[in-house]
């Protein structure tokens, strides 16, 4: 891990309310899907008001899967995103610019055991996003060494801290986690959520610096 603090990121948000519980929380980072079989998808113009509820303390992040070129640049100019997530095949085809942050993400199942992985910060999920499925974390955690990697898949409060402890990641990505119902964010479960994370977030990085002698 390269700084001294958990990253962690709400996605799947569809409210301003849940945009102001996520920033409230102490998240650092909102995520705003763009894929139509999901209950969270985006059309545009709702996309864009939420992204005006966003401070500049806080990153908004993009997050696709399999989108098509044209969906990604009509995104890119309606949001101005700080980052585009979707899967690393994806971004092998896409025409992004030079000076688009991207987090690629790599799937449980789809060869995780030995992706290539260029990115600097990485995102690792189950086969499924927003399904609550766990990603593979035994996988994870060797894949943790490589660089900034933010856990996904199946997090909630009740077992981001045994996450955290067992893959020792740069971060975490809730979505299905902190809803009460599928697509509805519970503003309660993201403060639970980001207050857990950020607990043993904290705790993790005392243990690592005692460890090193610091």
């Amino acid at each position: 891990m390269t700084e001294a603090r958990l990253w962690i990121k709400v996605c799947g948000l569809r409210t301003v309310e849940a945009v102001e519980a996520a920033v409230e929380a102490g998240a650092d980072a909102v995520g705003l899907v763009f894929h139509e079989a999901s209950p969270r998808n985006l059309a545009l113009d709702a996309a864009r008001a939420l992204a005006t509820a966003v401070p500049s303390s806080v990153a908004t992040v993009a997050v696709f899967r399999h989108p098509t070129q044209a969906l990604l640049e009509a995104v890119l100019e309606a949001v101005r995103p700080d980052w585009v997530q979707t899967d690393a095949e994806d971004l092998a085809q896409l025409r992004v610019p030079d000076t688009q942050r991207v987090l690629p993400v790599y799937r449980t199942g789809a060869g995780l055991a030995r992706p290539d992985i260029h990115a600097r910060r990485f995102l690792v999920e189950s086969a499924s996003s927003g399904a609550g499925k766990r990603a593979d974390w035994p996988a994870a955690a060797t894949l943790a060494q490589a660089g900034e990697l933010v856990l996904a898949g199946g997090l909630d409060a009740s077992n981001v801290g045994e996450a955290i402890a067992t893959v020792r990641p740069f971060g975490v990505d809730v979505s299905s986690g902190v809803e009460r119902a599928r697509g509805v964010k519970d503003p309660a479960l993201i403060r639970a959520f980001v207050s857990t994370a950020r607990k043993m977030g904290t705790l993790r990085i005392n243990d690592d610096l005692t460890k090193a002698g610091k």
